[in-house]
């Protein structure tokens, strides 16, 4: 035995290692991947022998040979012999190996689950760390359920290394096993507070990681967040921590009042960077969601601004860039407070970097206001002149144009200055916007009257001009502009001052290189431009005249009919024949400006962009069924279709060209090449392009001449828009001083001046436009519904916090245990089986008690949670009532509300209750045993207070705000069934958010009533215009969408699926189908189930709290439309009537007294709904109000529905 270790020692010394290795790779740089393929096969002999230490050399080596993307799954079997290994050094090459090369592909995974539970229970923690790193590179479904309890068990480890690692990897198994989640919670909380700040920041980290995914789940812990953010120091803690309060802010506003302070004094005193950043993004969010109930925290936006206007004068261009993504989200909803910074915006203009541009673009937009336009867009344009690329030069002008139109063009004083800048930027070469420049020429000239003359003086400037029409040969270029030109010389050539040289410029010889589109537009307004002059001629008594006009367009219209563009050429024809005919009756002395003006009589005004959605749907047509009969499955696809033209049958019968020879082909290669040489713009091939290079001069001896030009360039009889900008200046300063006198002359009158007074600043209000402005409206459809975006709210607070997180947790990836498993049916099995039961002993008669116990328990605990943080939310003053906590449990959306000793007395409770948690295995000692009498006599104690109590319809006082008295309800599920067959029952529950304003997410609970096992399940929906199912990226209209999971006999599970709603005021249903495949012993069958969808009113509300002044300012603003039902023969408790109508339509109590109740809500697209329920001795009254009339009445014939079952 002796002898076979020394050779064993001595065969190690002339063994490579990997220094070894690594030496000889580089020394083999010609040969590397002979000399590898070399080590390999000596790595497999090595790994052939009995010593553990050989292997672990060879294993270590293999892993270098993986990082260099060789393969070494071959030696999968070898590593977990190695990570087997007693000696600490050689398990950590195994392990390291196995987290490199391990997946869930792996083969021989599985046989690595005893040695990974034996590591995790070894007494040296080093083995059990570097089995806990390990396994969370290459942890696998099946190895995360077995091995969850062992790592839960080694978070309560005496040492702080092992609990944090076993901390970490909890989010791993998590995310492999959900049902661990529900389990392994409690005891991951307890880490928040634990002593070592490690394991505390890796529960912090995991619990954040987890709530970024399904923040309600996680509601409960704020205050315990709270806690932490306020005593940690950890910067990194800090930020996460912020992270999760930002996004939980939005379902609790109410937290958001408690945050400003700790994140004020934070933003203050902290010198990091990011948990700056981190703190201002989460004020900026909890001031968004708060801006309807709280007074303004201008000191906060200001201390916000402030801090990022350092970011953004840092160097770091990182900084610079959060800083301006920051300032962005205040400008939604404080623009004054960023407008005062517009110096330092326009500075990060003249930045390198291109990212950084084009986000101060972006917060320009947001800044324009009536006194400052002008002075933004002048800076833009010489940032336009100066713009290297054409990308940014592109944007710039993109910017230029919405700045100027946004919100109907409220911004702009002077139309003539805007019509300048659109024509200056004509002049820029290699843009492809030149189709934006030409629709906004067009909008301005058709929606402002008073702008009508200047602008059509400008367009026949501009088709004089000879650049535009020699940039005809790029698409989308300025050439598009002249479409415009056109248009507008045409459609208003009562405005022009030369009609005679505009048309001889329309129809010059040059116009046929123009796009065919451009060319048809120019041939219709030329007989536009011709009716008019036409006029004018007659009325002038000039026949001369006219018959020369006659003549021009006689001669220079074949040009356009010989276009190789069908339009152009149709429109030309036609438009030829009647000039010959109104020639022939010229000669005969006839009158014909009249009947030819007629042609184009009539003024065109813009059409509405929702004009085709508002046209209403005649009745009798369904929009849904086949024009024509769809085409069979047994025609075949082959077989050629009819010839449509009589053309077609001639087009194929032509032979093809004979192929030229190869003198011919030689000959047109020479020529292609002398084309080549002579063409500037070709790229010419070079034989050795390498030294064409090193010979050529850099770019730095290229000579660079500069040309000062003293006259900026303009083209002749174009206005600039500078002269506009001091015209502008002066005209306002004109303003000001008739203002200051007509102040004076009231002040002498009045008599003594207020102080005050003479801090007048200008406001956008005071600037007047130069001229009278009429922008005509926009044309609607006769009976034009109302469309689902002309209800929203400008000043909707969840519209700023429409921010993707993190993408959703994946099927396998979802938290388990849905809601709806928690419901009453779940207790029907021991109903059933009580019969069987009462045969035998007492004993599980019992267990049965004391399982019954611990529901009540369990349930009392998640009441006094809710009412815990109620309790912490409601200890800052509100303004007004406190609004309660929607709870989405099935039952009440109601909260609590306790009084100071019923308070500290179940804090007492919860705390003996959590000292029990953390002991179970202890003996109950007799204090324990007093406070179990205690608890037993208290109830009684509450049984007989109830009693006193009055009965529920006769409230004491009023209830604010959802708080409810406490009164047992029948359980209610908001799951409804949608169908069932003797394969798998389907239930269904539709939830909004006020995030999405056009989704709903529809909840599917599938559970398998038969023996098969259903896979393969796809569900599809018909489509109808205004609900469509979200499909795969790919998917047509009618395939279905998966859904992600089998299901096994007896077995239920919850699916998800998005359906994106245009309009909510009525409710609809749509037809569907699940079709499957049912697999058992006797084989597989495909099977479908149809069902109906229906889509109530209801299911597209949100349960929204509201304070009580807003509520009364809501209904006083006259803006809602009213409507009210009566129901009769209604007996049920007020209390238990108004939980009904809570739950079903997703109302919050605003307000109650005695039986009478105030109930708000709010749709996804923003309608408010008020409700006023009263209760007679054996009726029920609902008044509503809702800012749509069609979406009230519907809602109220559901709530009517629902009070007819009590």
């Amino acid at each position: 035995m002796a002898l076979k270790m020394v050779k064993g020692s001595i065969d190690r010394m002339f063994d490579k290692n990997l220094q070894d290795l690594v030496r000889g790779i580089r020394n083999h740089k010609e040969d590397e991947a002979k000399y590898i393929s070399q080590c390999i096969d000596e790595i497999k002999q090595e790994l052939k022998q009995d010593n553990i230490a050989v292997k672990a050399n060879a294993v270590c080596k293999l892993t270098y040979l993986q990082m260099l993307g060789y393969d070494i799954s071959w030696a999968a079997f070898n590593i977990i012999e190695v990570m087997s290994a007693s000696k600490f050094t050689f398990k950590r090459i195994g392990y390291l190996a196995a987290s490199q090369c391990f997946h869930e592909g792996t083969d021989v995974i599985m046989l690595t689950t005893n040695q990974i539970r034996k590591d995790l229970s070894s007494p040296s923690q080093y083995d059990t760390g570097v089995a806990l790193t390990g396994l969370s590179c290459f942890v696998t479904p099946d190895l995360a359920r077995d091995l969850a309890n062992d790592i839960m068990t080694l978070m309560s480890h005496t040492k702080p290394y092992i609990r944090k690692k076993a901390v970490l990897i909890m989010y791993k198994v998590f995310l492999k096993y959900p049902e661990s989640l529900r389990p392994a919670f409690p005891r991951l909380k307890e880490k928040l507070e634990d002593p070592d700040p490690g394991v505390q920041s890796a529960a912090v980290n995991v619990i954040c990681e987890l709530a970024r995914r399904n923040p309600k789940n996680y509601l409960s812990l704020a205050p315990l967040f709270f806690k932490l953010m306020t005593s940690s120091t950890n910067n990194w803690v800090l930020i996460k921590i912020i992270k999760l309060f930002g996004a939980l802010t939005p379902l609790e506003p109410r937290l958001g009042k408690k945050l400003i302070e700790p994140l004020t004094n934070l933003i203050h005193s902290t010198s990091a960077m990011s948990l700056l950043y981190e703190c201002v993004n989460t004020v900026i969010a909890v001031l968004i969601s708060l801006s309807s109930g709280m007074p303004n925290h201008s000191a906060s936006i200001q201390l916000c601004v402030q801090k990022l206007r350092i970011l953004i004068e840092d160097s770091d261009q990182n900084l610079k860039y959060l800083g301006l993504l920051a300032m962005s989200k205040i400008l939604r909803t404080h623009p004054k407070s960023v407008q005062a910074h517009k110096d330092l915006v326009l500075q990060c203009l003249d930045d390198k970097d291109e990212s950084i541009r084009l986000r101060a673009l972006d917060l320009l937009y947001g800044m324009v206001s009536k006194k400052n336009l002008m002075e933004i867009v002048k800076k833009l344009m010489m940032h336009v002149d100066k713009a290297e690329g054409t990308t940014y030069r592109d944007e710039l002008l993109t910017k230029i144009i919405d700045i100027c139109s946004q919100s109907n063009y409220q911004h702009i004083t002077n139309f003539e200055w805007y019509i300048s800048i659109l024509v200056e930027l004509t002049r820029l070469e290699g843009t492809r916007h030149g189709h934006l420049i030409a629709a906004q020429m067009l909008d301005v000239a058709i929606r402002v009257k008073a702008i009508r003359r200047f602008a059509v003086s400008q367009m026949s400037a501009l088709l004089d001009s000879a650049h535009l029409v020699a940039s005809s040969t790029q698409r989308n270029g300025l050439c598009e502009v002249l479409y415009a030109a056109a248009w507008i010389c045409g459609e208003f050539s009562e405005h022009l001052q030369e009609p005679q040289q505009t048309l001889e410029a329309m129809l010059r010889p040059k116009v046929t290189t123009l796009p065919g589109h451009i060319q048809a537009v120019y041939v219709q307004n030329v007989v536009k431009l011709y009716a008019s002059m036409l006029q004018q001629t007659e009325q002038g008594s000039d026949p001369e005249a006219a018959q020369e006009l006659t003549r021009l367009m006689v001669e220079r219209l074949p040009q356009f009919v010989q276009s190789a563009d069908l339009e152009v050429q149709e429109r030309a024809s036609c438009i030829l024949q009647l000039v010959k005919h109104i020639q022939k009756l010229q000669a005969k002395d006839v009158p014909v400006a009249e009947e030819v003006s007629a042609l184009f009589a009539g003024e065109l005004n813009p059409v509405a962009p929702k004009a085709q959605k508002k046209v209403p749907v005649p009745e009798g047509l369904d929009l849904d069924t086949w024009i024509n009969e769809p085409p069979s499955d047994s025609e075949s696809e082959d077989e050629m279709p009819k010839a449509i033209f009589h053309d077609d049958e001639t087009r194929h019968a032509k032979q093809r060209p004979p192929e030229a020879d190869e003198e011919e082909l030689a000959r047109r290669r020479e020529a292609r090449k002398q084309e080549q040489a002579n063409n500037p713009f070709y790229i010419k091939s070079s034989p050795s392009p390498q030294k064409r290079y090193q010979d050529a001069p850099g770019v730095e001896h290229i000579p660079v001449v500069q040309i000062d030009l003293s006259v900026p360039l303009k083209v002749p009889g174009l206005p600039t828009s500078e002269q506009y900008v001091k015209l502008e200046e002066e005209r306002r300063h004109q303003q000001r001083l008739e203002k200051d006198r007509r102040r004076k002359k009231r002040k002498e009158k009045k008599g003594k001046p207020r102080r005050h007074s003479s801090l007048h600043t200008e406001s956008d209000e005071d600037i007047a436009p130069a001229q009278q402005v009429d922008i005509v409206t926009e044309e609607m459809p006769e009976n034009a519904l109302p469309s689902d975006e002309d209800d929203k709210d400008p000043n909707d607070p969840y519209r700023a916090l429409d921010i993707d997180l993190d993408k959703p947790l994946a099927d396998s990836e979802k938290l388990p245990i849905q809601k709806h498993r928690n419901a009453e049916p779940s207790k029907s099995p021991k109903k059933e089986d009580m019969p069987a039961l009462e045969t035998k002993s007492r004993k599980p008669r019992k267990k049965e008690k004391r399982h019954r116990e611990k529901d009540r328990e369990k349930r009392k605990k998640k009441e006094r949670k809710s009412e815990d943080l109620d309790f912490w939310l409601s200890t800052t003053p509100p303004p007004a009532a406190v609004p309660g906590l929607s709870m989405e449990e099935p039952g009440v959306n109601t909260v609590v509300t306790v009084p100071e000793g019923e308070h500290e007395e179940s804090k007492r409770l919860e705390q003996d209750d959590e000292e029990q948690q953390q002991d179970p295995e202890k003996k109950p000692s007799k204090h324990k045993k007093k406070h179990k009498k205690e608890k037993e006599e208290r109830p009684k104690e509450k049984k007989k207070s109830k009693k006193r109590l009055p009965s529920c319809d006769g409230a004491a006082g009023p209830v604010e705000n959802g708080a409810l008295e406490e009164e047992p309800l029948p359980p209610m599920s908001s799951y409804c069934l949608l169908a069932e067959n003797s394969y798998v029952k389907m239930t269904y529950d539709i939830q909004g958010s006020l995030q999405k304003h056009s989704q709903v997410t529809v909840s599917i609970v599938l559970e398998n009533q038969g023996h098969s096992v259903l896979k393969n399940m796809e569900l599809n929906v018909l489509d109808s215009l205004n609900t469509k199912l979200a499909r795969p990226e790919g998917s047509s209209v009618h395939d279905g969408v998966p859904v992600p999971f089998q299901l096994p006999p007896g077995i239920s599970n919850e699916a998800q699926f998005v359906f994106t709603i245009q309009s909510i005021v009525m409710a609809q249903k749509l037809k569907g189908t699940l079709s499957f495949i049912a697999k058992n012993e006797e084989g597989s069958t495909h099977e479908k189930l149809d069902f109906k969808l229906h889509f109530s009113c209801t299911s597209y509300l949100i349960t929204t709290p509201c304070y009580s002044d807003a509520f009364a300012k809501l209904l006083e603003s006259g803006d809602l439309n009213m409507s009210s039902i009566k129901v009769d023969g209604i007996s049920m408790c007020f209390q238990n009537l108004l939980a009904k109508i809570c739950f079903h339509h997703h109302f919050s109590v605003v307000e109650r007294v005695d039986s009478c109740a105030s109930l708000y809500s709010r749709s996804i697209q923003g309608h408010h709904v008020c409700l006023l329920v009263k209760k007679g001795e054996k009726s029920v009254s609902v008044d509503g109000k809702c800012s749509d009339s069609t979406l009230l009445s519907n809602l109220l014939e559901e709530v009517k529905v629902t009070l007819a079952k009590c």
